[in-house]
C-alpha cells in the first residue's frame, strides 16, 4: 500500500495511515529476519525496491507529519507565515478562482494541523478550515465575489496575526 500526504485526506488522516502500516512493516519485517537479511536497507537492496522516503519513514519509526512537528518546528512556521501571505498577495492581485487559490490555502491547513504546539482551539485553524470547506463546494473555474474576498482576507489576516501571537 501507498500512503503519502497526497493520496489521503488530512494530516490526521495520514499520519493514523502511515503509522498503521509502520507497525506492520515492522512485524512483517520480523517474520523474514535472518542472517541474510539483518535488516530492512539490506532486503530492499537485495529486491531492488528504491524508496528512499519510505526507508526514512521505517528507519525513523514515525510520519513524516510527526517529525514536521517535532524536527522542523521552524520550518513550519516559516511555512505557515509564507502561505498566509501568499494567499492573501493572490487575493489582492485579483486571484480569486478556486484552482488559483486551493492548493495554498489545503496546504496552509495541513501544516496547522502538524503543529501540535498550537492550542487545540486555534481560532487560525477554524477560519482555514472554513474557507477549505467554502472552496471545496465550488468547481475549478468558480471565483468568489468581492464580498467573499474581502472577508477571506479579513480572515486570513487575522488568522496569521493571532498565529504570530502563540510564538510569544
Amino acid at each position: 500500500a501507498v500512503v503519502s500526504t497526497q493520496s489521503t485526506g488530512t494530516a490526521k488522516e495520514y499520519t493514523e495511515a502511515c503509522s498503521k502500516l509502520l507497525a506492520q512493516i515492522s512485524a512483517a519485517f520480523n517474520l523474514v529476519k535472518s542472517s541474510t537479511y539483518q535488516d530492512i536497507p539490506t532486503f530492499m537492496k537485495e529486491f531492488y525496491l528504491d524508496c528512499p522516503a519510505a526507508l526514512q519513514r521505517i528507519e525513523e519509526g514515525k510520519p513524516i507529519t510527526v517529525q514536521d512537528n517535532q524536527g522542523n518546528i521552524s520550518k513550519s512556521i516559516a511555512d505557515v507565515i509564507s502561505l498566509y501571505i501568499t494567499l492573501c498577495d493572490k487575493l489582492q492581485m485579483d486571484m480569486r478562482a478556486k484552482d488559483e487559490l486551493y492548493t495554498d490555502l489545503k496546504c496552509l491547513s495541513d501544516v496547522l494541523d502538524r503543529m501540535s504546539n498550537l492550542p487545540s482551539d486555534f481560532e487560525g485553524k477554524t477560519k482555514v478550515y472554513f474557507w477549505v470547506g467554502e472552496l471545496d463546494k465550488l468547481s475549478a473555474a468558480d471565483t468568489l465575489d468581492e464580498e467573499q474576498v474581502r472577508q477571506m482576507v479579513f480572515d486570513l489576516e487575522s488568522s496569521r496575526e493571532a498565529f504570530v501571537r502563540t510564538l510569544g
